[in-house]
């Protein structure tokens, strides 16, 4: 039998994009960290992979959350300065469907309440700002400049060695068994051994239905596409678009980036939303010919030059809450665990300040940032 390894502050369970964001601002507060990681550091198993993933601040999902996207954005100038990486790109976003859909509607709401400079457009002058974009003759569409991408990849690794050059000590491959609470703190059980810490920081991703079955958050895992298609005539015409999501009359939202990876790499696509349920471990990671051919349809509608053969597809997770608001908080019966799961496939854009709420979370037991909305008592059952 094992014994127990201590000295540490807190343990983050999970270092994809949260929990590395999570290690590193813990480090750099001067915590002793210890990081614990089933996978390589930056791998494609679970959802921060896949080469970009959109930030916004007009946020149709709830205007509530632009105060930390406000954040956020400050935090993502942070870190491309302190890793000297391009971890993220502004490009302008364009959010386009008919007026009263969410997409739309959604979008306008957020940017109205918060002041956030935009431009309204009738589909006319869509088509002359974005000629790519064939809208229906009643769409509108919001504009707002501070749209872009994040690159997944590059933000976990830069998170990652900014945590290791704070002085964190992070484990790649230990697979997390399960872990407790004590009067002394809490413990971590690993396939190697057994960690002791004073606090801890879990962030499952989509493992949050198995290591926080005790939790009682209502959290289905989906399997998700992405699309890289070759458009017809090659991809100079859409290296400099904006990131789009467009939602038709049927509701259907799909979200794309411009040619950011060279002229054999595709433009990258996906639908929002779409998935199959399904588990880390019961996932297809095949994408099947009637699924391209399913993406090819709908985004032609929108983008006609995009309807061509996909070079590349990858398949991701989602981790859903029944409202896909996120989780964070304190776990209500663990006083020394922080959790950050269910972030239902909206989440990456604020990796960098959920980092900071979290170590927030963890040194202090409480955060100024407004996390109310996320609260997981509203999805407990009495």
């Amino acid at each position: 039998m094992t014994t127990a390894t201590g000295g540490y502050d807190v343990i983050v369970i999970g270092l994809g994009g949260m929990g590395s964001a999570a290690a590193y601002h813990l480090a750099a507060r001067g915590q002793r960290v210890l990081g614990l990681e089933k996978f390589t550091p930056a791998h494609d198993r679970g959802s921060s992979h896949g080469g970009s993933r959109i930030i916004r601040q007009s946020y149709f999902e709830d205007p509530a959350y632009v105060p930390l996207l406000l954040r956020a954005y400050e935090l993502w100038e942070q870190l491309a300065a302190d890793s000297g990486n391009e971890v993220f790109r502004i490009t302008g976003g364009l959010y386009l469907g008919p007026p009263e859909c969410l997409t739309v509607a959604g979008s306008l709401r957020a940017a109205r309440e918060w002041s956030l400079p935009h431009d309204v457009l009738d589909a006319a002058e869509i088509r002359r700002r974005f000629p790519n974009f064939t809208p229906d003759r009643d769409d509108i569409g919001l504009y707002e400049a501070k749209g872009g991408f994040a690159r997944p990849e590059l933000t976990v690794r830069a998170h990652i060695d900014l945590a290791l050059r704070a002085g964190a000590t992070l484990a790649f491959g230990e697979e997390v068994l399960g872990w407790s609470e004590d009067a002394h703190g809490v413990r971590v059980t690993t396939a190697r051994t057994t960690y002791r810490a004073h606090q801890l920081v879990v962030c499952p991703g989509a493992w949050a239905p198995k290591l926080l079955a005790e939790f009682g958050i209502p959290i289905t895992i989906e399997r998700q596409v992405l699309y890289w298609l070759d458009p017809v005539g090659g991809t100079r015409a859409f290296e400099d678009q904006p990131i789009y999501i467009n939602e038709d009359a049927a509701g259907r939202q799909i979200y794309g980036f411009p040619a950011i990876d060279g002229p054999d790499g595709g433009v990258k696509t996906a639908f929002f939303r779409k998935g199959i349920e399904c588990t880390p471990d019961t996932i297809d990671r095949v994408v099947h010919p009637r699924e391209i051919a399913e993406m090819r349809e709908r985004v032609g509608k929108i983008l006609p030059a995009l309807d061509g053969p996909a070079v590349h597809t990858a398949t991701c997770m989602y981790s859903n809450t029944p409202d896909q608001h996120f989780v964070i908080a304190r776990h209500p019966d663990a006083a020394r665990v922080t959790v950050a799961c269910g972030f239902s496939g909206h989440g990456f854009k604020f990796v960098p300040v959920v980092g900071e709420v979290l170590a927030d979370l963890a040194i202090e037991g409480k955060t100024t940032h407004p996390i109310a909305l996320f609260d997981p008592q509203r999805l407990v059952t009495a």
